[in-house]
């Protein structure tokens, strides 16, 4: 079955853009995994049905992403790259003006793409260049970001259409605020740690109003990973829920981007449209405790700069 006919999109603002696929599959892994077991992954998701692809230099998962969209139309399951959706995002390192076009380039040739449909600021902070990699980052490292710059730079992605749409990741909305000021073209989408344990109200309020879409990453609270925990499939109001509507926790998310290497699981995560929850259960939800659950501190280190970073966005 084609994915127009399973997975709901979602039109964003840049002009002249394809639609986006409102579940995607995320590349990263942590612990970090091998390249073949990346592609074997995207490619079973391909062949369920996902269409829309997350990546980013910072995950090491664009070459083996753009393998798997190789295989893939070798073995006919797509006829054509631009079936998919593909958003990558510019590392911390390279968050300077005269850095952003050339870092595109960088991953585009990592993934063998002409162009990806989505590029985003990966975080709202800028590191001295030999930074490549995480997790802990020193002091030292972390450089004044001129974000103005910054977007120019952006801009100029989507104007050489190295990029359909240009957007931002782990955006607050102060930050969004500065950025609306001297955007020539205002940030498609924000991805932003979304669950049910952290909402994120004020942000999406925001965000709607300025016309952002926003996507959710860890709609499943990081689980498995140094940085986050079991909090959101472990909650008991939440597993009530779908005990009742005979789903697993893991599918009351209606999220964006799911990270996920087991094929049983990415079938699961696509089986959410089939139902909707009652007016108690939503009010259930929006009464759940809220905490950030994936705390920069956990990815960069323990340093000032992450008590901006950690805010509620």
């Amino acid at each position: 079955m084609e994915m127009e006919d399973v997975i709901p999109e979602v039109s964003l603002s840049a002009v002249g853009d394809k639609a986006m696929p409102i579940v995607g599959m995320g590349t990263t892994a942590y612990p970090p995994v091998d390249d073949e077991t990346i592609k074997s992954a995207v490619v079973d998701a391909i062949r369920v049905g996902y269409r829309h692809f997350d990546t980013a230099f910072a995950y090491r998962s664009e070459k083996p992403l753009g393998e798997a969209i190789a295989e893939a139309l070798r073995l006919g399951l797509i006829k054509s790259r631009s079936e998919l959706f593909i958003s990558t995002k510019l590392w911390c390192s390279f968050a300077e003006r005269n850095l952003v076009v050339p870092a595109l380039k960088l991953s585009l040739g990592n993934l063998k793409l002409e162009y990806v449909d989505l590029f985003l600021i990966h975080w709202p902070l800028r590191l001295s260049q030999e930074v490549r990699q995480l997790p802990i980052i020193q002091k030292e490292h972390i450089l004044p970001l001129d974000l103005k710059s910054v977007w120019e730079g952006m801009e100029q992605c989507q104007a050489l259409g190295l990029t359909k749409s240009i957007g931002i990741s782990n955006f607050s909305c102060k930050k969004l605020h500065e950025i609306l000021a001297f955007a020539n073209i205002p940030p498609a989408v924000n991805q932003v740690e979304m669950n049910p344990l952290w909402q994120q109200k004020k942000l999406r309020e925001y965000c709607k109003a300025k016309g952002i879409h926003v996507t959710a990453y860890s709609p499943l609270g990081a689980n498995g990973t140094k940085w986050g925990d079991n909090r959101v499939v472990g909650c008991n109001v939440l597993e009530e829920i779908a005990k009742a509507r005979g789903k697993t926790t893991a599918q009351q998310e209606v999220s964006m981007v799911f990270k996920t290497f087991s094929k049983e699981r990415m079938k699961e995560n696509l089986q959410i449209f089939d139902w909707s929850l009652t007016g108690e259960e939503l009010d259930k939800i929006s009464k759940l405790p809220q905490r950030k659950i994936v705390l920069s501190a956990s990815i960069f280190g323990h340093h000032d700069l992450t008590v901006e970073l950690d805010e509620e966005i």
